[in-house]
């Protein structure tokens, strides 16, 4: 009888190919291009000067495959830290029951639309499924949600468990949604917004044939996530992840009817205190300019945030205190929007906003200070692996750019381009910088790496920028939802506990859906004459 074969641990996964980034190092040789800092939309960014490229010693790496390990703790640093304080934030929400009974209450509202028939035959669950993922995709597109759908995740989750799904489905909610929005980037200032910059191109110009591609990219992903959707509501054993998702079924056992609901006069106490806070921040930021894309508006929205806090935090408190933690999460989530998109927030503010919402849970629950930094704690060590896979993983990255060959692997590739037609010229295009993405997730690094060279390349074959652009949007977007260097990807896989190599199993037929919808959506912009282009 043949003997099974079994699955390396992630650990073990990672570390081989930082082992096998460390031998590339010795077969590729050293190269780099010469770097120089312009502006590029009001920021300034380091970006490569076209036919730079010049050949240099090698560097390869040895016992560096071990140090990469600490360098790349260092380097995900803010990842890290972001996972812990958001994994001691929730801890203390968990302790609180207020999560529980939030998913309790909003799944026993919706099994009440099953009366209407028409969303009765449309299926409720897949409603849901549908709205949070377009929802998450919007913001996707349009400010670059991503690294904040690691906070949604511990949500999202138990969630999916509750309704009968698996971790996977909860991770789809938000993440998937998210990511697929990023793919279609219809106003993201930090992947659009970079590339048409440095390609010289009106900003945001061409997104009438961007939305297209976002509808397009959004029906093929759902879809496939429906699809899995109703195989698992049908038989949850056949979850690859069904035990792994032992842990999460374990915490869904509390339905939320045997809870003690009550108010303590703490929470009258953390509610003033916050409702002070927020009026004083209303004095000084009475007016909160909101950019998307190149619009803004300018609105009052922290004083009409105060104003609906003041109402539902008072409403809630007269029902429970539970309700009133989760009226504090609804406006966390408020504010962090607000953050981004008024304010430019990023991980540090994100982190600190979360940290202060369990802090504030705790308070208003009435547990003593031991108490929450009993759970705080708690909540760090429960998702301290996340955090251990992330910097194992961002290892991968120190060792190639040490080792000099990033900029050899592009020049090489898209020198070799001279002779092909358009088409196919694109098509490599979106190759390359898919090729790219996987050892450099960062979507701004690998656009002012790329478009410098990609978009004088472009102008030499005939090809349209906008169509370069395009490529580039692609390649950076759809595999970022498999690469092993994205902290963002990790940390997601880390707190919903799903192994990274049943992740790639579960993904993969979703990626080549995907990367074929890519090549397909390139064809017009070399085929047709599309406004922008």
């Amino acid at each position: 009888m043949a003997k099974k074969i079994k699955i390396p641990h992630t650990y073990v996964i990672v570390f081989s190919i930082i082992v096998i980034a460390g031998i590339l190092t010795w077969i590729i040789p050293g190269g780099t291009f010469v770097r120089e800092k312009i502006i590029v939309n009001g920021i300034q960014r380091e970006v490569v000067q076209a036919q730079s490229f010049h050949y240099i010693g090698n560097s390869p790496q040895t016992w560096q495959i071990f140090s990469a390990i600490f360098d790349g703790f260092v380097d995900k640093s803010d990842i890290i830290v972001f996972c812990l304080l958001i994994g001691g934030a929730f801890w203390i929400m968990n302790q609180t029951r207020s999560i529980d009974i939030g998913i309790y209450a909003f799944l026993r509202h919706t099994q009440k639309l099953e009366k209407y028939r028409f969303l009765n035959y449309l299926g409720i669950d897949n409603l849901i499924i549908v709205l949070l993922m377009l929802l998450f995709s919007t913001f996707g597109a349009v400010f670059g949600m991503s690294e904040e759908t690691i906070a949604f995740t511990i949500i999202f989750v138990p969630l999916a468990i509750k309704m009968g799904y698996d971790s996977i489905i909860g991770l789809c909610m938000c993440y998937i949604g998210a990511g697929l929005g990023f793919a279609g980037a219809l106003l993201n200032p930090f992947t659009i917004g970079i590339a048409q910059g440095l390609s010289k191109l009106p900003l945001f110009s061409g997104i009438e044939y961007r939305l297209f591609c976002w509808v397009a990219i959004n029906i093929a992903g759902i879809a496939y996530v429906l699809w899995y959707a109703k195989k698992i509501r049908k038989n949850p054993k056949s979850s690859i992840v069904y035990e792994n998702d032992a842990y999460w079924r374990k915490l869904a056992d509390n339905s939320g009817e045997d809870v003690n609901y009550h108010t303590p006069r703490a929470a009258w106490i953390v509610f003033s205190a916050i409702l002070i806070v927020l009026v004083i921040f209303s004095y000084y930021y009475h007016q909160t300019i909101l950019k998307i894309g190149l619009s803004s508006a300018t609105i009052p929205i922290i004083p009409i945030l105060t104003g609906i806090y003041l109402v539902s935090g008072f409403l809630a408190l007269k029902k429970s205190v539970h309700f009133f933690i989760l009226n504090l999460l609804f406006f966390t989530i408020a504010f962090l929007i607000v953050g981004v998109m008024g304010y430019g927030w990023y991980i540090m503010e994100i982190a600190t906003l979360f940290f202060v919402l369990g802090l504030a849970s705790g308070l208003a629950f009435d547990f003593t200070l031991n108490d929450i930094t009993k759970h705080f704690l708690d909540g760090a060590r429960d998702i301290l692996s996340a955090g251990m896979i992330i910097g194992l993983a961002g290892g991968i990255i120190i060792i190639l750019k040490n080792g000099q060959v990033i900029d050899t692997m592009l020049y090489s590739v898209s020198s070799s381009m001279s002779s092909w037609g358009t088409y196919a010229s694109v098509s490599m295009m979106y190759v390359i910088q898919t090729g790219i993405n996987l050892i450099m997730p960062s979507g701004s690094a690998k656009a002012a790496l790329t478009m410098p060279i990609m978009s004088q390349f472009s102008d030499l074959i005939g090809v349209s920028r906008q169509a370069t652009v395009m490529a580039y949007q692609f390649g950076d977007g759809f595999t970022n939802m498999i690469t092993p260097t994205s902290g963002v990807l990790m940390g997601v896989l880390g707190i919903s506990r799903i192994p990274f190599d049943k992740w790639v199993k579960w993904v993969f037929p979703l990626m080549i859906i995907l990367f074929i919808l890519g090549f397909l959506l390139l064809i017009p912009t070399v085929t047709i004459k599309l406004n922008g282009f």
